[in-house]
């Protein structure tokens, strides 16, 4: 495995995760079920699964109106991506 599948598979990994539980979290909203904590998408989110997130906010539509998401959550993404454009060039 060449070094870049050692940081492109865990970061779509960890993207995947973040979509499947907004997706999770808001069939359990519908249900009235056990919540997943909003802490726990910030913390995905920071260990680098912001976009997908971000995608499952708004293919879900949940956790739209929370502005510490809609804020929140893009911030991260757009740090995280920064960090990789100067890291880079």
């Amino acid at each position: 495995m060449d070094s870049m599948n050692l940081i492109l598979w865990p970061a779509a990994l960890i993207n995947v995760l973040g979509f499947i539980l907004m997706g999770i979290d808001k069939f359990k909203s519908k249900y009235n079920l056990w919540r997943i904590k909003e802490k726990t998408f910030f913390i995905v989110a920071i260990l680098g699964g912001s976009a997908g997130v971000l995608m499952g906010m708004y293919f879900f539509r949940h956790k739209t109106k929370h502005l510490s998401f809609t804020l929140g959550i893009p911030i991260i993404l757009f740090l995280q991506l920064a960090i990789i454009y100067f890291t880079l060039t």
